[in-house]
């Protein structure tokens, strides 16, 4: 199925969990000619389908759902406690005499890809691990194009293998969690530049590139590496549609002196974020923390907390490394700007 068919201009925004993709959000860019793309990840099959339908009151253009491929946990209770020992610090902080246990450990994820396959959107992207053929060709059968997402090129050519219609190679400087599912987390280091070269060698599908782009000059460099288009979520974290924290936007929006990097601290997943005190009380023990979700869920009260607060100090600030040129503009305006960025000078 032809992906790059599905937009005007080679630009897909990022499908960033957690409240940064509004319905106005991933409608404005899809109506900008670009794909916008919904993260139906965290939500529940009712919620996914009531945003979606928000979705398709402000656009009849083609957009994109994401999903995590995480299976769902069943965690010792020995490693339950030690995560809660290990967050006491934090927890502590906030006045609390213990960590309330979460209700669920995450989605599931067969519920979310069922209701995937009957809302039928143009396209589903996967991050975490990657899809049967039999669930590639289930997505086929209704018409949907199926994107993975990849940091090596041993998962690009496990994700072409499958029957996927394209990847998003995902450089070490993108923002948010990162898409390994082949070896260890920390050995996907290959930068966005060398990735998306390697992996367009490699496979025969198109490759979506995806790590430090920020500006239409730089689309343009990761199409001349022969990436058939990009993939950009940090741009769009500041712009007017998006959904999160006030205190986060105006933060990542405050100077080119903020600092990010690769965490665990978190999800228990290795994440790109800006820096703040979470993750500096965290660090010493950050590779002890149970894996993603079990570790997302039992933080998931202290960044509520946060949020309530307006304390970014405690906050999940996910953000490329790029963040520092973003622009706060309204996403059409941005659309506009990257379109023209694009044109040769």
């Amino acid at each position: 199925m032809d992906v790059l068919s599905l937009m005007e201009f080679p630009i897909i925004q990022g499908p960033m969990a957690g409240g940064a993709c509004t319905p106005a959000l991933v409608a404005g860019v899809s109506n900008a000619g670009g794909l916008g793309s919904f993260p139906g990840s965290l939500l529940a099959p009712a919620a996914i389908r009531e945003q979606v339908g928000q979705i398709r009151g402000l656009t009849d253009r083609p957009f994109q759902m994401n999903f995590f491929v995480q299976p769902t946990p069943h965690p010792s209770e020995a490693e339950v406690q030690r995560g809660i020992e290990l967050l006491r610090p934090v927890w502590q902080s906030l006045g609390w005499s213990e960590l309330a246990l979460p209700k669920q450990w995450c989605q599931d994820f067969d519920a979310q890809f069922d209701e995937l396959v009957a809302l039928k959107p143009a396209a589903a992207s996967f991050t975490f691990g990657i899809l049967t053929e039999t669930q590639v060709e289930r997505l086929h059968s209704a018409g949907i194009a199926v994107i993975g997402t990849v940091t090596t090129v041993d998962e690009a050519l496990a994700w072409e293998a499958v029957g996927a219609d394209a990847v998003v190679a995902s450089g070490v400087e993108a923002g948010g969690h990162r898409g390994t599912f082949l070896g260890p987390q920390e050995d996907a280091t290959l930068s966005a530049r060398e990735l998306w070269s390697w992996v367009s060698d490699a496979v025969q599908i198109p490759v979506i590139a995806a790590g430090g782009i920020m500006t239409g000059v730089d689309i343009r460099d990761a199409l001349a590496l022969g990436a058939s288009a990009v993939q950009m979520g940090t741009a769009f974290l500041v712009t007017d549609e998006s959904g999160i924290h006030p205190a986060y936007k105006q933060h990542l929006l405050s100077g080119t002196h903020l600092r990010t990097r690769l965490t665990r601290a978190f999800s228990g997943r290795l994440a790109r974020g800006v820096e703040n005190r979470f993750m500096e009380q965290m660090r010493s023990v950050e590779t002890q923390v149970p894996a993603y979700p079990v570790q997302n869920a039992l933080t998931g009260g202290i960044r509520a907390a946060a949020a309530e607060r307006g304390d970014i100090e405690l906050m999940s600030m996910w953000a490329g490394a790029e963040v520092g040129r973003s622009r706060a503009l309204s996403v059409a305006q941005l659309m506009q700007t990257l379109v023209a960025e694009m044109r040769p000078t």
